[in-house]
């Protein structure tokens, strides 16, 4: 098992750090690298902190006597500024730890993706190393989260709480239109076998986001178990490295009048499921029938179905599919995760107004 902990600018890694070490042993071996990064445009000030930490984390490697447990930071610096960032950062050391892995001849390693401002719960790697082990088909392990404040600040404790409200209804709102893969996509919260790493082509280089479009990947293939237990407390903090996230999302709450998050409406997501509830018979129908059966959905949903090429899609999806089964993986593959995203954007807020956070959850 390793756990890949990308790293900038981050002075209490050593939180993170003893928080594994406190954790209970696995029936396997561990490996904890840290992968101290900065691009080429990165602060004089954070190439220094990396510089630092990345000497303590060598000192505490060199000093440490814990069986099953190896401790191995990595520094990368001038890293180019066109890649360079948290994606970047996460695939060198998940790739590091696939060439590991077949160095080794460890065909079932686990990969474990953890963030540098992050604790965990004491059974959170026997956890997961208990799942990997029971079932050699297992593809990801998804993990509970429940994100730390630091200090006396009741603004910031609202915040994430509404943030984590929000991860939690867009994922069952997803579950409730039929989308199969509604799981949530946290970059500190999530494993992910080595075969499964390789077979989808590893982690992407995007400087935000990359924990999306992996998982969604890793997601299609199937055979993903939810881990409620292997619990992690990501630091709730503000930042402005990644465009969108956890950081960015509570400096817009923040930024609200009335310091309550909006969201995409419940509407929005029924005409989904009215638009999922048709699939299986797109299976069978002529265009010409297909075309009615669009007609009765929500006029703003068919503007974006044409204008994302619905029937072509569907055409596709059928001249590649014998069976039903194959029809709908193959059409969740076009109508995926991404463009839901893009769906919901284009409905709000006309016609479908946001929605405060505290109406939706109760």
């Amino acid at each position: 098992m390793i756990v890949v902990i990308p790293c900038l600018d981050e002075p209490d890694l050593h939180e993170t750090i003893h928080s594994l070490l406190a954790c209970d042993r696995p029936d396997a071996e561990v490996l904890v690298a840290v992968i101290c990064n900065a691009g080429e445009d990165v602060a004089k000030e954070s190439v220094m902190q990396n510089r630092i930490t990345y000497q303590q984390t060598l000192l505490l490697a060199q000093s440490l006597d814990e069986k099953g447990m190896t401790l191995c930071p990595l520094l990368f610096e001038q890293l180019p500024r066109k890649h360079a960032g948290v994606g970047l950062a996460r695939k060198i050391g998940m790739d590091l730890a696939i060439q590991h892995f077949l160095t080794h001849e460890k065909e079932h390693g686990v990969i474990v993706s953890l963030d540098a401002d992050c604790t965990v719960s004491p059974h959170f790697l026997t956890a997961i190393q208990d799942a990997f082990s029971t079932s050699k088909q297992l593809n990801a392990t998804l993990h509970g989260f429940a994100h730390r404040t630091r200090g006396d600040d009741p603004e910031m404790e609202y915040a994430i709480r509404q943030y984590e409200s929000y991860l939690t209804y867009f994922s069952r709102m997803l579950q409730q239109s039929g989308f199969p893969w509604y799981w949530h996509t946290i970059g500190s919260t999530f494993a992910v076998s080595a075969k499964a790493y390789v077979k989808t082509g590893g982690m992407g280089r995007q400087q935000g986001g990359e924990d999306f479009y992996f998982l969604q990947k890793v997601f299609a293939l199937g055979h993903i178990k939810e881990l409620p237990d292997a619990k992690v407390y990501p630091l709730a903090r503000f930042s402005d490295r990644i465009p969108f996230g956890t950081g960015p999302a509570l400096q817009k709450i923040l930024e609200e009048p009335d310091k309550v998050m909006k969201v995409y409406s419940r509407r929005s997501f029924r005409e989904l499921t009215v638009l999922f509830s048709l699939i299986d018979h797109f299976f069978r129908m002529s265009n010409q029938q297909i075309i009615a059966a669009l007609d009765v959905l929500n006029p703003t949903l068919v503007e974006f179905l044409y204008e994302n090429n619905i029937m072509e899609m569907l055409a596709d999806c059928k001249r590649n599919s014998a069976t039903l089964t194959t029809f709908r993986k193959r059409f969740f593959h076009h109508f995926n995760a991404f463009r839901i995203i893009k769906y919901l954007n284009h409905v709000h807020p006309y016609p479908f107004a946001f929605e405060k956070i505290t109406e939706v959850t109760g």
